[in-house]
């Protein structure tokens, strides 16, 4: 079979709710929509783990956090683990990376003045970076702005999130003030352009490019017309109703989220419902500047003929909250921060087109899908499955029937809210969810108690079930098949060998 192209698109922090949910009808995406009517969309998809880099870690690995380890941004992702690059190039593909994976490396492979461990922000094993576009240490899409005669003081340490600031229209800054920066010198546009001009030099031999925008992630600041894209008052308002438990009061003991936009003071639960409001239309303004720069790569691949040779992925590394229950940004147990998009196209699977797969599917399916896309087996120890048969409809009878999601909210060094409030170790903060059809349980550690969530009868998360003695058994059964997963699929990278007598 002739070698294909691999466009595999990573947007940060986009919320499934976004396209199949109560905001899909204010924002618009005619790209993605345009993609989804010729590929498979998968409905009911959920990544791992959050935040950034943990999230990407198991997107490119396609290992839970529990195996890779690489449980917080700045965490070491450990030298001996496979990564999706790294395969592609044992199949023959030098992995091109425009972006960004937020992998921060193993300090045993690095003498301890490389200033590599200085940054949480490193490029996956494997991935030639092409573009650079890091959120906190990038100095290229900056420059660019320098060059093009923009003036702006950077943040020492952080550069490009200094960037991200309004021009204000008034005394006081609002999140749907313009970005100083006009939209077509944007951090979506220019690692598009860039995208164009490295894949265009390219189109004569197979390519494999991992594509990563930014946006919508927070600082909520658009260029025009972005910022007043979509109308405030249109929009339905988040469901502010949260369960009562310990988890929710050590979320807000502490000011959080302090980066979500310019000025803000991180106390999320004070945020009139004005500028809620306002807050999420930025957010879907900058979705839809990422759909219209999705449109060009898309009619690049048609122009160029490259479409019918090329599989496309479309998906996100986590989601956000977008103000449900008074919370924003990823560091969260519920279902907004973990729902997220899947759209893919692959060229050879008749059918395809349109399709919907409800089927539950998680971001560590994605590099065994495209490594069996390109012929390359996945490694042993990776814990998703590819998805081309249910691309090509036919699910496998063994298919999982529960999501698998973890997080870590502790810190080594410097003691978290969760931590602090809970009275927690480091190594106490994490969680681990079980996540049926109907049935979700959320498993703390540290004696923390657990939550059951019925989503048929409350699909947003309202009403803690655990504590109640009617639904001890239900409790009982989903911790035990909790624990099942876990000790299941515990790091398998050697254990299908047996050496010696």
């Amino acid at each position: 079979m002739e070698r294909g192209n691999v466009l595999f698109v990573t947007i940060d922090q986009m919320a499934a709710e976004v396209l199949d949910g109560p905001l899909a009808a204010f924002v618009p995406t005619p790209a993605i929509d345009r993609l989804r009517a010729s590929a498979t969309s998968f409905g009911a998809h959920v990544t791992v783990t959050v935040p950034c880099g943990p999230a990407r870690a198991s997107l490119l690995t396609g290992l839970y956090a529990m195996n890779h380890r690489s449980i917080r941004n700045g965490t070491p992702l450990a030298r001996h683990h496979a990564t999706l690059a790294g395969e592609a190039r044992r199949a023959g593909y030098e992995p091109l990376l425009l972006g960004y994976t937020d992998t921060t490396p193993d300090p045993a492979a690095l003498d301890p003045e490389d200033p590599d461990l200085l940054s949480y922000e490193g490029v996956a094993p494997g991935f030639r970076e092409l573009v650079e576009m890091r959120f906190d240490d990038g100095l290229e899409w900056p420059a660019y702005l320098r060059a093009k005669g923009y003036a702006f003081d950077l943040d020492r340490g952080a550069p490009v999130s200094g960037v991200y600031r309004p021009c204000a229209t008034g005394n006081r800054p609002r999140p749907s003030d313009p970005a100083f920066y006009r939209a077509e010198d944007s951090d979506t546009a220019y690692l598009t352009d860039r995208t164009l001009q490295a894949l265009d030099i390219r189109r004569d031999a197979p390519w494999f490019a991992h594509v990563t925008y930014i946006r919508p992630h927070p600082p909520l600041v658009a260029p025009e017309p972005y910022n007043r894209l979509i109308a405030p008052g249109d929009l339905p308002r988040p469901d502010l109703a949260r369960p009562a438990h310990p988890f929710l009061d050590a979320w807000f003991s502490a000011p959080a989220v302090r980066g979500l936009y310019w000025g803000f003071d991180g106390d999320c639960d004070a945020l009139p419902a004005e500028t809620v409001a306002e807050l999420r239309a930025v957010y879907l303004g900058l979705v839809a500047e990422v759909d219209h720069h999705l449109g060009r790569l898309l009619d690049w691949l048609d122009a160029t003929g490259q479409a019918g040779r090329t599989l496309v992925v479309l998906t996100a590394d986590h989601g956000e909250m977008l103000g449900a229950k008074r919370m924003w940004g990823k560091e969260s147990v519920f279902d907004p921060a973990f729902r997220v998009p899947l759209v893919i196209r692959d060229p050879r699977a008749a059918g395809g087109a349109g399709r919907r797969v409800d089927a539950l599917t998680e971001s560590v399916d994605v590099a065994p899908t495209i490594l069996d896309w390109i012929g390359r087996a996945a490694p042993p120890a990776m814990d998703g499955r590819s998805l081309l048969p249910l691309i090509a409809g036919a699910t496998p009878p063994d298919w999982r029937d529960a999501g698998f999601m973890e997080a870590d909210f502790g810190h080594p060094q410097r003691p978290t809210r969760f931590q602090r409030h809970l009275g927690l170790a480091p190594e106490q903060a994490g969680v681990a969810i079980l996540r049926e059809r109907r049935w979700k349980y959320v498993h703390f550690g540290g004696g923390v108690p657990p939550m059951l969530f019925d989503l048929e009868a409350d699909p947003t998360e309202t009403r803690n079930l655990a504590d109640l003695p009617a639904h001890a058994a239900e409790v009982s059964r989903l911790r035990q098949r909790l624990i099942d997963r876990m000790t299941e699929r515990r790091d398998r990278r050697l254990t299908h060998l047996s050496l010696g007598a």
